[in-house]
């Protein structure tokens, strides 16, 4: 997904792409509910009639990191699902091309997952680089609201997980606690997934978030029991704060700023130095 739109090269057509790649697009996904593992498998294949498990690319981007998933693990069917029809046609795209028969991607975002999946049909749900969304009058976009993890409580099986990685810090430490507010158990956590976590499949976001220097953050959480209604207002007091709140007092000096926040560091920069000036002002 990422905090930044999709480009599209010169002379790129995108309802000819989707056309040319529409094997691995699926437009209906509502009739596969509860039988994705049975319906997906292909013809002919040998070792069974049914993949292991389905696991959720929730913003999938330009398809790298599925069809990587899905490589490693030909018995699981890997879904991505992206809002920005531009990705959907790179990542049916890199489907295609890399002969892959257990991936697929639906055009939407997640407030449809309820009416594709089936109660705990998924194994694993990955949010990979969500858009951060900081303000606080955009904070309901965000994914890893406490409300938004209690939508996908129900569609994980009982032993699933659920992941978010982001170079977002001030996303990361605000959505910790809407884990626990949503009654999700910390399997991990990590302010350097790449490190140490170095299995876990690139995307190409991260790749080109790398090149500029972030480190990405992670949470994989599981199903804890269910929520008391205590803990999910808990939660929903702290909903809608900003991310600004988040920053760290050194402001990200000398390092990576997270996309989003660069006009507020600078912003905050300028009080801080002005301010300084100020003081060193009153003290002559």
């Amino acid at each position: 997904m990422g905090s930044t739109r999709a480009r599209t090269p010169k002379n790129f057509v995108l309802d000819e792409r989707l056309e040319r790649y529409r094997d691995a697009i699926e437009y209906l996904p509502a009739s596969f509910a509860g039988r994705w593992a049975e319906a997906c498998w292909p013809l002919g294949a040998d070792g069974g009639d049914r993949f292991r498990e389905v696991r959720l690319d929730l913003g999938c981007g330009k398809g790298s990191f599925l069809v990587a998933a899905a490589l490693a693990e030909p018995d699981v069917l890997f879904i991505g699902v992206d809002v920005q029809p531009v990705c959907i046609a790179y990542a049916a795209q890199r489907i295609v091309e890399s002969g892959v028969r257990n991936a697929l991607v639906v055009p939407g975002n997640g407030e449809r997952l309820a009416h594709m999946f089936a109660a705990g049909e998924l194994s694993a749900i990955t949010l990979n680089f969500p858009t951060p969304h900081p303000r606080k009058r955009e904070a309901h976009e965000r994914l890893t609201t406490v409300d938004n993890l209690l939508s996908f409580r129900p569609l994980l099986a009982a032993d699933g997980t659920l992941t978010l990685r982001t170079d977002s810090e001030p996303l990361y430490d605000y959505s910790r606690p809407q884990f626990e507010a949503a009654g999700y158990r910390a399997r991990w956590t990590s302010n350097d997934t790449r490190a140490e976590h170095p299995d876990i499949p690139w995307s190409e976001y991260e790749e080109r978030l790398a090149e500029q220097g972030a480190r990405v953050h992670g949470i994989c959480a599981e199903l804890g029991g269910a929520p008391y209604d205590e803990q999910v207002e808990a939660g929903r007091e702290r909903m809608l704060d900003s991310l600004y709140d988040y920053i760290p007092e050194d402001l990200y000096e000398g390092t990576y700023i997270p996309h989003g926040m660069d006009f507020a560091i600078r912003n905050f920069r300028n009080r801080a130095r002005n301010a300084e000036m100020r003081a060193k002002r009153a003290g002559r």
